[in-house]
């Protein structure tokens, strides 16, 4: 049986971690609050932009359009958008393990790696990752989907890739949180053309530039939409886990402290029969 010195050690550094992980918990739920009002404020955006497009396509052929147009699944990237920290719970390995599964299903696909948890995962691995982007997330802006969207329309019009798809985590609340896998490019959800459209519009400019403006907005839209989902899911992730982690520590300090009293109780009634039997003895 451990001494009580080593015991004491002991509840002092679960105490410690114990404020560790109750700060972490705190800090996270501040961050979840952001990252939930930053979604709020960016979804009536992304529905009003896929309206507009609906509209236009409804009036025009949208195969007509290199990023509305589908050339088959021979070339595919899978963007995977991951945290750039752990102590998050499965946060990190559920979207590996579907990043995985995806890639076992299709030959030659290429990986455009967001966050630093994926990207250290598969650079230890034989897959072919065409792009790395880390420490996005600990100041997330609407640039960095800027940049990335620019990289994957570029590929995607000078024909190197054919489809392009997106991995990440969708924040539903704070215990819950979905693994999507939803395509990227071509750019799908708009309704088919309709032979007499209800109503009609003269477009100024043109369909194909009105195309040329609103559909890269639409890419970096779902972008970043798809990364404050990511951002707000990790911190959902990491404030339970903290928050377990925090009772399990006080558990396990109730535990510590109930053989330590017991160690201490068993020493003083030693003590105690070795003064008495020195006592009968003299």
């Amino acid at each position: 049986m451990a001494n009580l010195r080593d015991l004491r050690r002991r509840i002092r550094s679960v105490k410690n971690t114990q404020k560790l992980t109750k700060a972490m918990k705190m800090v996270s739920a501040a961050k979840l609050r952001r990252a939930q009002e930053r979604i709020l404020a960016a979804r009536p955006y992304a529905a009003k932009m896929l309206e507009v497009l609906n509209s236009l396509a409804k009036r025009v052929d949208p195969s007509r359009h290199p990023l509305l147009a589908r050339r088959g699944d021979k070339r595919v990237e899978v963007a995977v958008i991951t945290a750039e920290k752990g102590l998050c719970g499965g946060f990190n390995t559920n979207i590996i393990k579907e990043a995985i599964l995806f890639l076992q299903d299709r030959e030659g696909v290429t990986l455009n790696l967001i966050g630093r948890k994926g990207r250290d995962f598969f650079r230890r691995r034989t897959y072919d990752i065409r792009r790395e982007h880390v420490d996005i997330f600990r100041q997330l802006d609407f640039s960095h989907a800027a940049r990335i969207t620019e990289d994957l329309i570029s590929a995607y019009v000078k024909g190197e890739l054919d489809a392009i798809y997106l991995i990440y985590n969708e924040f539903k609340s704070v215990l819950r949180q979905n693994v999507v896998v939803e395509r990227l490019l071509p750019v799908g959800g708009l309704k088919p053309m309709e032979e007499d459209p209800a109503e009609d519009y003269i477009y100024e400019p043109g369909y194909r530039k009105l195309f040329d403006r609103l559909l890269p907005k639409h890419i970096e839209t779902q972008i970043y939409r798809a990364l404050l989902e990511s951002s707000a899911a990790e911190q959902a992730a990491r404030r339970t886990a903290m928050d377990g982690a925090t009772q399990n520590a006080g558990e396990m300090i109730q535990k510590l402290t109930l053989v330590m009293n017991r160690v201490r109780q068993a020493a003083i009634t030693k003590e105690i029969i070795e003064v008495v039997s020195g006592a009968e003895v003299q």
